[in-house]
């Protein structure tokens, strides 16, 4: 679990405020981008998880802390480390950055439900084998 997962953003004018300064929201979006293409690179699409595993995942909480603004026209790494794995959750770690500095950090708690039911399920263990290595 020692990986971590990087996924490039560019800034665009519509992820600012009228300063030219990425708006406090937007790193969310960048972060469930994020979250999205590590689960595809491991090989879950939403829609695989959804008809295959009959499962998604939902936000339980989220903790973040800004460190420095992003500004129009930045490239960005936005990471995605898994922390910890239960049942029916998981613990990621991920960080915005510019180059070497970290701009925002962020700890997401996640949930497995059932797509139809929304209620706790155990990872399908294929993804958990994709997760734990």
């Amino acid at each position: 679990m020692e990986t971590v997962f990087t996924h490039p953003v560019r800034i665009y004018y519509q992820d600012t405020d009228t300063g030219g300064v990425v708006y406090h929201a937007s790193y969310l979006n960048f972060m469930e981008r994020a979250r999205y293409e590590w689960l595809r690179e491991l090989g879950f699409t939403v829609d695989t998880m959804i008809r295959s595993h009959q499962m998604i995942f939902l936000i339980r909480s989220l903790s973040i802390e800004y460190f420095k603004p992003a500004v129009l026209d930045d490239l960005l790494g936005v990471t995605v480390k898994v922390i910890e794995v239960g049942r029916s959750r998981i613990t990621l770690q991920q960080q915005i950055l510019r180059e070497q500095s970290t701009l925002a950090s962020a700890t997401v708690h996640a949930v497995c439900v059932g797509a139809e039911t929304l209620k706790p399920i155990s990872i399908p263990a294929p993804l958990r084998q994709k997760i734990e290595k």
